[in-house]
């Protein structure tokens, strides 16, 4: 997907961390060996870098492998408070952001403590991206399905994993209104993913739980999202291997429920994990609220003609944190996390 195609819509407040979460995502999460990773990771974090190479080197990276269409430049590149200073310049409209002297550390914007007297009064908390769209932007059916597309190792696909669950949880009503489906393929009978074969037998594994043995689906979702612990939250989801391992051993059984899935991809083109797709239509979740449970509950509700008694609540309207977490949000979790349409995209 194109993250920068609703540029003009978002750069105001949340472009810079686009490009900074692209960065950091692209770099860590490309279907690459080891040897590139590790080589292009300590090709973009050396120590000794410039401040002036260090500039030019995350603005090669961008136009290279995020900006499809448009153009990063840099516009000034300078010290401050101890950190480098970093001016961007992306179809006129200008970005400052911050990185440590050492490379490893890119900060998507700063907050002037000196100007913000009344700080003090403001939630730890992210507070929620303001909808755009209303109810009367999305199509209606009986009963509304949210399928969520996603990789079971990117962290923004589990980030989409750690809301939805939120939902299950808090919504139970809802939880028919949403399926979690993956992107990926097959070759040679075997499932790929885009950053590799263990991500394709988790993606697979997942696939095979909910088709199979739908009840203990969240159980074992739930549990894989805090530590990526497949064997014990398979024994903590109660999920009975022999009837799994019949699934995904068997091209009829298991590869028929994944060609489902990858021919979905295709219809919907979808690329990034995670996309929305709300009645048959792709959606953002951005323009309900972020990466929330309660943007995902009024996606759903918005979607149904016959609303559930749970639409009433309020859900939880932080965003969720990103990739592996104990708890639902991580301490001093930003409103740049998973900030607008950052996904994890194929290389």
């Amino acid at each position: 997907m194109n993250l920068f195609k609703n540029l003009d819509k978002n750069v105001l407040s949340l472009g810079i961390a686009i490009i900074a979460i692209a960065i950091a995502g692209a770099l860590i999460l490309t279907n690459e060996s080891s040897g590139q990773f590790l080589d292009k990771i300590k090709s973009f974090t050396s120590g000794g870098m410039s401040k002036e190479d260090l500039a030019k080197k995350g603005i090669d990276y961008i136009n290279n492998n995020v900006l499809s269409g448009q153009k990063a430049v840099l516009v000034d590149v300078s010290e401050e408070s101890g950190l480098v200073k970093v001016k961007i310049s992306i179809e006129g409209k200008e970005f400052d952001s911050y990185m440590t002297k050492d490379g490893k550390l890119l900060f998507p914007e700063s907050i002037k403590l000196e100007e913000t007297s009344d700080s003090g009064n403001q939630p730890a908390n992210n507070p929620p991206n303001q909808p755009t769209k209303t109810k009367a932007d999305v199509v209606k059916a009986d009963k509304a399905e949210l399928d969520a597309y996603i990789v079971s190792q990117c962290p923004f696909g589990l980030q989409m994993q750690r809301a939805l669950n939120d939902v299950v949880n808090s919504a139970p009503s809802l939880t028919q209104n949403i399926k979690v489906r993956y992107i990926g393929s097959i070759s040679n009978g075997r499932v790929i993913a885009m950053h590799g074969d263990a991500e394709a037998q988790e993606n697979f594994r997942q696939i095979c739980i909910r088709e199979e043995q739908a009840s203990k689906y969240w159980s074992y979702v739930s549990c894989y999202i805090k530590a990526g612990d497949t064997a014990g939250c398979l024994t903590s989801a109660g999920i009975d291997n022999n009837k799994l391992n019949g699934c995904t051993s068997d091209k009829n059984r298991g590869l028929v429920y994944a060609k489902e899935d990858f021919d979905l991809n295709a219809k919907y083109d979808i690329k990034g994990s995670p996309t929305l797709v709300l009645n048959n239509q792709v959606a953002s979740e951005f323009d309900f609220g972020g990466r929330t449970s309660e943007a995902l509950k009024t996606l759903i509700c918005y979607g149904s003609k016959n609303e559930s008694k749970d639409c009433s609540k309020t859900l939880n309207t932080v965003q969720a944190a990103t990739s592996f977490s104990e708890t639902y949000s991580k301490p001093g979790n930003s409103v740049n996390s998973g900030a607008n349409n950052v996904n994890c995209n194929p290389a």
